[in-house]
């Protein structure tokens, strides 16, 4: 189920009671990726404080399924990706759930980390440059071909590194169509999935994924990979709106936010790049990953514009 092409996500049934189940894909994985024991422990520790659905089991045995996995809750609503629903089509409604996602995100934020039990769960300081260090060495993991755009996006961003606000749960894959609102009117947004980035680091890595990823209604069009064209819309919000909506809802400065988009858009190329990979090299048989060599090119250049702009 879902729109998802990381960890897989199947519903599972016995009788008229229905859950979730979420499992990795098949190997090879690169290192520390697809981790979905850790997804379900920052759900268990959120639950009550954040907008998650209720986790059922956790199962670390890969000999019952072939692969470790947890089951959560079925939760019923919208999941906004490629059209809005009637029943939230409104302009209020529109607004109103670019207004929720930030007021959700502002709570994850919000959220006591070491008092929810994740100690431990990621190193509270030096998370930008444990991010750099990481990703640089995941694209040199991922890589197909040589991109000079890529090595020139995480060279300006390791000289240009902004200190970091106080830590907090960051979710790492914050946006429109990893959440669900409500079935009907007004839009209520219930639940917040797809956990499997999450760690303990700088909000506004979040916030500029956010953004990065939310268009506007004047953006130059991306084609199959805007993954949220809909907000192109009348009466979402702008991506200038949802970052002064946060500002004013955590008290956080937004001025180095430009940074944390560029973080955000050379984090999701080379994400780009390993999906691409395992496309071509025959570990998936996803048609929709194998269209992303031309996208990491398009937005390693998008990339490198908004650095030296």
């Amino acid at each position: 189920v879902g729109e998802g092409h990381s960890n897989v996500t199947f519903v599972i049934r016995r009788g008229d009671w229905e859950a979730v189940i979420r499992r990795p894909p098949r190997p090879p994985l690169p290192p520390s990726a697809h981790d979905v024991l850790r997804e379900a422990r920052v759900l268990e520790a959120t639950q009550g404080q954040a907008r998650v659905p209720e986790i059922l089991a956790v199962c670390a045995d890969e000999s019952v399924i072939g692969a470790p996995f947890y089951v959560m809750e079925k939760v019923e609503g919208h999941v906004v990706t490629s059209a809005v629903p009637t029943e939230l089509g409104s302009i209020d409604d529109r607004r109103r759930m670019g207004e929720q996602l930030v007021d959700t995100l502002v709570e994850i934020h919000a959220v006591d980390w070491q008092a929810a039990g994740l100690e431990g769960f990621g190193k509270p300081t030096g998370y930008l440059e444990r991010q750099l260090r990481r990703f640089g060495g995941l694209w040199e993991h991922n890589k197909t071909r040589e991109i000079a755009a890529v090595e020139n996006v995480g060279e300006w961003l390791r000289a240009n590194l902004p200190d970091s606000p106080p830590a907090t749960i960051v979710h790492g894959d914050f946006r429109l169509g990893n959440v669900m609102f409500g079935p009907s009117s007004p839009a209520d947004l219930i639940a917040v999935f797809d956990w499997e980035m999450a760690t303990i680091g700088d909000p506004l890595a979040d916030l500029g994924y956010l953004c990065t990823l939310w268009v506007d209604r004047d953006d130059p069009p991306l084609g199959k990979f805007e993954l949220n064209a809909v907000t192109r819309e009348d009466g979402f919000p702008t991506r200038a709106e949802l970052v002064a909506r946060y500002e004013e809802k955590s008290g956080r400065s937004m001025t180095d936010i430009r940074w944390y988009q560029t973080l955000a858009l050379w984090k999701s190329i080379v994400f780009m790049e390993g999906n691409y990979k395992r496309a071509v090299s025959g570990a998936t048989d996803d048609p929709y990953l194998k269209a992303f060599g031309d996208g990491v090119l398009e937005l390693a250049k998008r990339a490198e514009e908004r650095a030296l702009e």
